[in-house]
């Protein structure tokens, strides 16, 4: 639905609720045919007077001291999909045999659920729509499964399947975190006639995967030439190997972009490959000699033979104490104690890269928290902003919204109407009541748009006058800046203090006497007619305020006396700084108001 009222302690603070018709009479003339699916609407009752109707407020300032009556408040036009107590969503049923919708929602909620057996009795539930705190209390059978209800309730509320989660049961029973479709209120611990609440939260954003772009390997540009014919050039692209090294540059400090040398931007030259004749380092560096060596002792072995006797008594035979260590040994060592090294330089290796993964994972997940937290709070951001633009529209666009979502929902009950296969009368009847509540709607969206003109009034008006009264700014040749005050800034600060004063409220009669009397004496310097008629409406104030008027009574005088005062100030003969903020030349319309009546200042008058 398009609108959505206040909540229910609200209406009924503002409505007396009327008693609920025995189940078993007849249907009065006042309800509805149909199903009352449409959006709540916060206007007066049909029998009373709408406040929408009264003259506008700045206009009835023209009665000097006479009482008006206080502007109603406007309601608020809320239309995130939530119901107020009396005209809601969540209470309209579908029947079309003249019951009223809260009967048809009630037998409708207290019908037991598919799977359930059907048996059960009826309990109490609160269901609140959250973050706006709007809620309604229902009786559900605990036959049902959370599954059926929120089906139910999508279904009444118009929105999209599965975007409304049930979650946090409380009340006779705790559960927390979002409740499984599958079971029902039984199986969830709730008995006949207890009473529980749930929060109900609507998701309507689905982010979609931004598509990676995927630059092709030619591009085709068409060009024109300098005879001004149209040529087809195909760009071959380029792709980098390896990341481009920083080789200087600079950067923008407006936008921050960087900008990289020529060198960094083009492609690196291909090397020729030059093969030279190469040598080993022995034939390049060593020199070769040959030597001869003579011992100085000769020592010679002779072996016994036939014919010769070698003397063996005196020979001893010496054996190694270790068995001989031989090549292969010290190979097979070697390798022994290389694997030991590789093993200890392989699981320092491998503990680095683990303690680097981890970290590298732990930063990872670190970074796609944050990520998911900023999205998270943007979404949640965006939904608040939206929900804000729909209650207190400020700007065209987001009455734009407004209009278009009560279009979209007129056009859906009416359809709703044509397709309930009601009779003639009750049809025509439905129609009247649809158009009854449109015609409601538009009246709360005009008075949203009256408290829109009158705020962004007031902001416009206070920015300007902050405008004129700001120092001015002047720029030095080392970069630094100085403000100055001149007499035309002093001037427009000086009558803006005047002006906030002149629209303060509640204030004492003492102090609305003192900000008269300074308004009084600053605008007596000049003698025009618009300084003497604010003159006038200071006096009949004052005298008003020495009579005890009541204060209500000043509502009129006050705003066309602030708004004779903000004219005052945005004339240039009173206030120089004003002539910037000129769209129209002077001379273009009419300033009989300014004229001076007369040469001789108001202090001078009467006196020799």
């Amino acid at each position: 639905p398009p609108l959505r009222g206040s909540s229910m302690e609200e209406e009924d603070e503002q409505q007396p609720a009327a008693e609920e018709p025995p189940r078993d009479t007849a249907p009065t003339e006042e309800a509805s045919p149909q199903g009352d699916s449409s959006p709540p609407s916060d206007g007066p009752p049909p029998g009373e007077d709408d406040p929408g109707d009264a003259e506008d407020p700045a206009a009835a300032g023209e009665g000097d001291g006479a009482t008006e009556e206080a502007p109603a408040e406007a309601e608020s036009a809320d239309v995130s999909g939530a119901g107020t107590a009396d005209n809601s969503a969540m209470d309209g049923g579908s029947g079309g045999n003249g019951a009223s919708g809260d009967s048809g929602m009630q037998s409708e909620l207290l019908s037991p659920g598919v799977g359930s057996g059907g048996g059960g009795g009826p309990c109490s539930i609160d269901f609140v729509i959250l973050p706006e705190g709007y809620g309604q209390t229902k009786q559900v059978d605990i036959g049902k499964t959370i599954g059926q209800i929120r089906s139910e309730l999508e279904q009444e509320l118009s929105i999209p399947e599965n975007s409304l989660f049930l979650m946090n049961l409380s009340g006779a029973v705790e559960v927390r975190e979002l409740l499984p479709d599958e079971r029902t209120l039984g199986d969830l611990g709730l008995k006949v006639g207890d009473r529980a609440g749930i929060e109900l939260r609507i998701n309507y954003y689905q982010e979609q995967p931004a598509e990676d772009y995927i630059m092709p390997d030619t591009l085709e540009l068409r060009v024109t030439d300098a005879h001004g014919r149209e040529k087809v050039v195909t760009v071959h692209v380029q792709r980098p190997v390896t990341e481009k090294p920083y080789l200087g540059g600079f950067r923008n400090k407006q936008h921050g972009a960087t900008y990289h040398h020529a060198l960094t931007q083009t492609a690196p030259a291909e090397k020729k490959q030059v093969h030279k004749i190469r040598f080993h380092r022995e034939v390049q560096t060593y020199e070769y000699r040959t030597r001869s060596t003579q011992c100085k002792r000769d020592n010679g072995t002779q072996m016994a033979k036939a014919g010769l006797y070698i003397d063996n008594l005196n020979d001893v035979e010496i054996a190694p104490r270790k068995p001989y260590f031989s090549s292969a040994d010290k190979a097979a060592l070697m390798l022994e104690k290389c694997v030991i090294i590789q093993c200890h330089a392989r699981g320092m290796v491998a503990r680095r890269r683990a303690a680097q993964l981890r970290t590298e994972r732990a930063e990872r997940l670190e970074l796609e928290a944050k990520e998911a937290e900023r999205r998270q709070l943007e979404a949640d951001l965006r939904h608040k902003r939206e929900v804000e633009r729909r209650m207190h529209p400020k700007t065209f666009e987001d009455f734009n919204v407004l209009y278009r979502e009560l279009e979209a929902w007129r056009l859906n009950e009416a359809n709703r109407i044509s397709k309930s296969g009601f009779d003639e009368a009750s049809r025509r009847a439905a129609q009247r009541e649809l158009l009854h509540k449109e015609t409601k709607l538009l009246q709360t969206i005009d008075k949203l748009k009256i408290q829109a003109h009158s705020q962004n009034r007031d902001a416009k008006i206070k920015k300007k006058l902050e405008t004129m009264a700001n120092p001015k700014v002047w720029a030095q040749t080392d970069g630094e800046t100085t403000t100055v005050h001149t007499p035309y800034t002093t001037r427009a600060k000086e009558l803006m203090d005047l002006y906030s004063g002149l629209r303060l409220p509640l204030l004492t009669v003492d102090e609305r006497l003192d900000v008269l009397l300074h308004v009084k004496w600053t605008v007596k310097e000049f003698d025009c007619n618009l300084t003497r008629e604010i003159v006038d409406l200071i006096d009949r104030e004052a005298d008003m305020l020495n009579r005890g008027r009541p204060e209500k009574a000043f509502g009129g005088l006050r705003r066309r006396l602030a708004n004779l005062f903000l004219q005052f100030v945005e004339t240039p003969e009173f206030n120089p700084e004003a002539m910037k903020f000129q769209k129209v030349p002077r001379q273009m319309y009419d300033q009989s108001g300014t004229h001076p009546l007369s040469t001789v200042p108001i202090k001078g008058l009467g006196q020799g």
